[in-house]
């Protein structure tokens, strides 16, 4: 939106149109767009879904209001809602699905993210305009005319975990919008609206209290699956052998929606052994997809690097590291997916992982989360760190609990998963339950102690489909049971280890953790050669220390180092890189 009367947006619409090849990953002939325009407001949108019957409209117009949505509303009727209701802010908080939406009107411009922002909006501001968009480079070539200026402050954090601990993006002057937010130009004067994430009721202390939150999180969750009911073919559901993709195995088979199965791994990984169990159990059919090895499957072949993080940097733009594996472009395909990515919602966030729950055990992982490795950073990166980090420890001081819960909303989910999943939203929109609005708001709203026991994602098991109940988990027992008299534990027989053939140790390899030698000296001199690029962020004889052995000992801060050299390195178009060899990773044999 122009900010001046004597100024239009023909000019910034232009280069949004120019650049569409850069910040797009899908070839252009599979590309359709429809554009809104009126004076100094416009409202562009770009979908390559063509191929889809019966896909709706990239806009949607009411009157003198157009309206585009990113990802999808659990009742398409509700986008008529988005449109007319007075108020973006209240009409998407109050929807189900996993989406965010953009609204124009002469004078005025909105956008409205729900409670996991898994479905980003973004925003700049020049002297002539308010750009808001769905991608974080687009809005930021519009800005700048076409050139990129990266924050380098900013991808410290990438540099520690892989994605951001903040509303920041590598592109300077371009933020993410909060969860639960919406933002709004109107005469040019920019405001936003904030809704804080829900806080957690008292835990339940009777039975039925506990059956009764169950219930409802377990009705939000059937109600997320409701547009699976329209498709003509089986759901693919990627089966694990943790929790939360047999909870969704569970709630697809409770809702009675067809649904197959695969598994990535090696024959005798503890995944695909538990995972075959439970497609049985559900008498669903069960795909293993086995890595890329070699002749003799005594190694598995990937990508070089630089390649990988190409693909990466292309797909997610700068949000994950390449240490990540995003899924390769294929055509856009209707086909139902799902997964259980991010399940850890209904397990307490970032307490899922925590075994010590006094306030300060929880105290220090807020701050590692942010300070993580300060030997390797420089002074002022680790200073931009600590800033970012004295919010949350504030609060942490009130409710360590509530924080760890909702900073995993607010950054796993709603920047490193909002960044990981465009490689799958580009090949199709997957359904997935634990991000739809409804569920998350109900599931934060129940006791972080309780959730984080897993009794809620166990009592959700049980209802959806019993009979799972009784096949072990890949890696630890339900917490809530560990501690519990044998008798009861056994007759819960929630882990049962004889019951699952014993995987051999090599089942457990995994290159990305494990990658040996080659990997480890092509990651370490690519970014040794490229310290000048990184000095206003990383101490060089540190990383130096961190490449000096045979093998890495920190592969993902490896790959985070690697990717954000790369990004460094350029300040334009990336074009793909030729000529490189792919990496050859013996399996370590017992």
């Amino acid at each position: 939106m122009a900010k001046h009367p004597r100024t239009n947006v023909t000019r910034a619409a232009s280069i949004a149109r120019s650049v569409i090849d850069d910040v797009f990953p899908v070839p252009r002939e599979t590309i359709t767009a429809s554009e809104w325009e009126d004076g100094r407001t416009a409202l562009l949108a770009w979908s390559n879904e063509e191929s889809v019957p019966g896909r709706p409209a990239l806009l949607y117009y009411s009157r003198d209001r157009v309206v585009g949505v990113s990802g999808h509303l659990a009742r398409q009727a509700d986008i008529s809602v988005l449109a007319t209701a007075v108020s973006l802010h209240d009409a998407t908080q109050s929807s189900g699905g996993c989406f965010s939406a953009f609204r124009a009107a002469p004078g005025e411009i909105q956008a409205a993210t729900v409670s996991t922002r898994a479905c980003s909006v973004f925003y700049a501001e020049t002297s002539d305009l308010h750009i808001v968009g769905s991608r974080a480079l687009h809005v930021h070539l519009v800005a700048t005319g076409g050139q990129i200026d990266w924050d380098e402050l900013a991808l410290q954090s990438m540099i520690r975990q892989g994605y951001f601990l903040s509303d920041e993006t590598p592109y300077r002057g371009v933020h993410a919008l909060d969860p639960s937010s919406t933002i709004e130009v109107r005469d040019a004067t920019r405001s936003i609206n904030r809704t804080p994430l829900p806080t957690a009721a008292p835990m339940p202390r009777t039975t039925r209290a506990k059956r009764t939150g169950i219930d409802q999180l377990g009705d939000s969750l059937i109600a997320a699956v409701a547009p699976l009911r329209a498709v003509t073919e089986p759901v693919n559901l990627a089966l694990t052998g943790g929790r939360d993709s047999r909870l969704m195995a569970a709630l697809l088979h409770a809702a009675r929606i067809p649904f197959r199965a695969t598994t990535n791994g090696l024959d005798d990984h503890p995944d695909v052994v538990i995972a075959r169990q439970i497609a049985r159990k559900l008498k669903i059919e069960h795909t293993v997809i086995p890595p890329v090895q070699t002749e003799k499957k005594d190694a598995v072949v990937i990508p070089h690097p630089q390649l990988r993080t190409y693909d990466v940097l292309k797909a997610c733009e700068g949000m994950t590291s390449a240490y990540e594996s995003i899924v390769e472009y294929l055509p856009y395909s209707a086909r139902p997916t799902m997964s259980g990515q991010s399940g850890e919602i209904l397990r307490g966030g970032f307490l899922y992982s925590q075994n010590t729950t006094t306030e300060k055990a929880m105290t220090r992982r807020i701050n590692d989360f942010y300070l993580k490795n300060a030997g390797l950073f420089t002074a002022e990166a680790n200073e931009h760190a600590e800033s970012l980090a004295a919010p949350w420890l504030v609060r942490a001081r009130e409710n360590p609990w509530e924080v760890l819960d909702h900073m995993y909303v607010t950054y796993r989910v709603g920047r490193w998963h909002a960044g990981a999943r465009v490689g799958s939203l580009r090949r199709g929109n997957p359904i997935q339950p634990f991000l739809d609005n409804r569920v998350v708001s109900e599931s934060i709203a129940l006791d972080q102690q309780w959730r984080y026991s897993e009794e809620v994602v166990h009592g959700l098991i049980r209802r959806f489909a019993p009979s799972l109940h009784t096949i072990p988990l890949e890696g630890a027992p339900w917490r809530f049971a560990a501690d519990r008299p044998a008798s009861l534990w056994a007759r819960l027989r929630a882990e049962k280890p004889a019951a699952a053939a014993k995987p051999k140790k090599a089942g457990g390899w995994n290159w990305r953790t494990s990658p040996g030698p080659e990997l480890s000296s092509i990651l370490g001199e690519f970014v040794v050669d490229r310290l000048d690029a990184l000095a206003n962020l990383v101490q060089p004889d540190e990383v130096k220390l961190l490449f000096g052995g045979r093998s890495i000992a920190q592969p993902a801060l490896a790959w985070n180092l690697f990717t954000v050299a790369t990004m460094l390195s350029r300040t334009s178009r990336m074009d793909p890189p030729n000529g490189l060899n792919e990496v050859v990773i013996p399996i370590p044999r017992t």
